[in-house]
């Protein structure tokens, strides 16, 4: 398993990547917040997503659309991916949940 050192600077840099997208949103469209452990996209219809962190198990967990994903970090592919081997990645997880919301792409910056 991942040691913390290396797991907290992946998780921040994930948070600040859905963050920066979601912050191209017009607020009225789609709200995010962070408080720590958490990042929370909230729609007009006031439907979530909710990306959270796992630190015993180091994983991400997000929940929106009915469904729950927990992803790793894959050190060969410098990404997070589903736990369960779906071939889900988290950025493109979020990206297809915020389109269900709102029905707008979101972005993420390069």
């Amino acid at each position: 398993m991942m040691d913390e050192a290396r797991y907290n600077p992946l998780v921040a840099a994930a948070f600040k990547r859905i963050l920066a997208a979601a912050d191209a949103f017009d607020p009225d469209v789609l709200e995010a917040d962070s408080t720590g452990d958490m990042v929370t996209l909230t729609s007009s219809s006031r439907e979530k997503c909710i990306i959270n962190t796992q630190r015993a198990v180091r994983q991400l967990w997000v929940a929106g659309q009915g469904q729950g994903i927990h992803f790793d970090y894959d050190e060969a592919s410098r990404t997070w991916k589903d736990d369960k081997g779906k071939g889900l990645e988290l950025y493109a997880f979020v990206a297809g949940v915020v389109k269900h919301l709102t029905g707008q792409d979101l972005v993420y910056p390069s």
